[in-house]
């Protein structure tokens, strides 16, 4: 005879064959007895006996926290009420308006037409308002809701978009350099060139602080797992593009280099590394989690997206430095009189390989859309959405950049007519972001947890 539900393990042991330990587990000096395995019948009979999942703890609090101050005023709801709904999954928005505004320049570089540069200023322009947007609404947040402020650190999906707000800023930093630099003079260059060491040091306290908060207030099962999980190691992955932009533009604006060069190429190659390494291992995990737990739930199916990033973000950084070797590294660099050439090959071999890796996760990513096609199938709204369209900057981005290398024209039209679909995707959920606004899904006060 069947024993009733009564705790969080029982509950994940019914539904997914195993449970996940807490820290009594291993504070108590020995294993629990083993599991036993169920069949899908037994988990289908016992998951409808009127059993669900419990919120998380941190996620519970934080929404009552934020029921409270939007419901205090006898249940009327007010643009106050509203921005106390605001969260950071927002940044994830000008992430992806900022990509767009990269993925323009990397068009214009080899045709130099005006128009594309002119769009592309318009995107980085309206990306800058977005930002300060997102700051000013949720700064009014932190301070109309007491204590939300920490509760984000401690909510299990909140918690991890955090760092949007340095990815975020990472891409204004870099359409900074493409659009600002060129039309500048010399003091931009120094000024971003600061930025520069400045970004590398938050990008890796962020990343590394991030994980650490996680790892010390949460405990997240497998069967819960999305490559959103790399998202705390975002930052790291924009800091070969940021400085292959820097050198690209400060080459551009002036012959008389004015910029550290050198410095910039080895510190931002050893950083990206660190993150694409982390983001890799993180991804397979991710593998893991599809073989025994299949695809992620409808609300979390964007998130699948996000694994195309790292691989792509580091091929358009390697390459575009690799191809920059000439004006970074001197002739003599190592002893070597042909160490330029050898570097360009190297960097060229190794984007092809992680180019692949990117496109297979590409494939993957929207494989598993094909459900959505059937009218009968929706996916409800949400801002990680907008993973639709940032990962997906870095693989064009990086198809453009290996067309230079290689000196390839199929590919660079590959890469230009990603570039225009991926502008209507971005078109789309923007429109769809402000239908659900005016709709009342987006920014409105719901029951603690959901």
């Amino acid at each position: 005879m069947s024993r009733a539900l009564t705790t969080q393990a029982d509950i994940e042991s019914a539904i997914n064959g195993y449970a996940t330990p807490g820290e009594d587990h291993f504070t108590r000096g020995g294993a629990a007895s083993p599991i036993r395995s169920i069949s899908f019948r037994e988990q289908r009979e016992k998951w409808s006996a009127n059993t669900s999942l419990p919120a998380p703890l941190n996620a519970e609090s934080l929404a009552k926290m934020l029921d409270r101050a939007t419901k205090s005023k006898g249940g009327k709801v007010g643009i106050r009420d509203r921005i106390c709904c605001h969260q950071w999954t927002w940044f994830t928005m000008t992430m992806a308006t900022g990509g767009i505004a990269n993925v323009l320049h990397s068009i214009w570089t080899p045709y130099r037409a005006e128009w594309l540069w002119y769009i592309g200023l318009v995107f980085f322009l309206f990306n800058l308002c977005l930002f300060i947007m997102n700051c000013v609404l949720i700064t009014m947040r932190f301070i109309m809701v007491p204590g939300s402020f920490m509760s984000s650190f401690l909510d299990q999906m909140e918690s991890l978009f955090i760092p949007a707000v340095v990815v975020s800023i990472g891409t204004i930093l870099i359409n900074t350099c493409e659009y600002g630099i060129p039309m500048t003079g010399p003091w931009l260059r120094h000024t971003m060139e600061w930025l520069f060491w400045i970004y590398i040091v938050v990008s890796v306290l962020a990343s590394a602080g991030m994980y650490l908060v996680l790892w010390s207030t949460q405990i997240f099962p497998i069967h819960t797992m999305t490559p959103v999980w790399v998202f705390p190691g975002y930052p790291l992955l924009l800091t070969a593009p940021f400085a292959s932009t820097l050198i690209a533009a400060d080459a551009s604006a002036s012959s008389n280099s004015s910029v550290h060069k050198l410095a910039i190429a080895m510190c931002a190659i050893t950083v990206q590394g660190t993150g694409f390494l982390i983001s890799f291992m993180i991804c397979a995990a991710f593998i893991y989690r599809l073989m025994t737990q299949k695809l992620p739930r409808d609300m979390q199916r964007p998130g699948v997206f996000i694994s195309i990033g790292p691989s792509g973000f580091t091929v358009a950084g390697i390459v575009s430095l690799g191809q920059q070797s000439r004006i970074v590294i001197p002739d003599s660099f190592q002893g070597s009189t042909h160490s330029i050439v050898i570097l360009r090959l190297l960097s060229t071999m190794i984007g092809l390989w992680l180019w692949g890796l990117s496109v297979w996760f590409f494939l993957v990513s929207v494989g598993s859309l094909w459900k959505y096609v059937r009218p009968e199938c929706k996916m409800p709204f949400q801002m990680t959405w907008w993973s639709f369209v940032f990962p997906n900057t870095a693989l064009v981005t990086a198809t453009l950049a290996l067309a230079t290398a290689v000196g390839s024209n199929g590919l660079r039209i590959v890469g230009c007519v990603m570039a225009g679909l991926l502008i209507i995707v971005w078109l789309l959920v923007f429109i769809k972001m402000l239908r659900c606004l005016w709709k009342r899904e987006l920014l409105w006060p719901k029951e603690p947890g959901n």
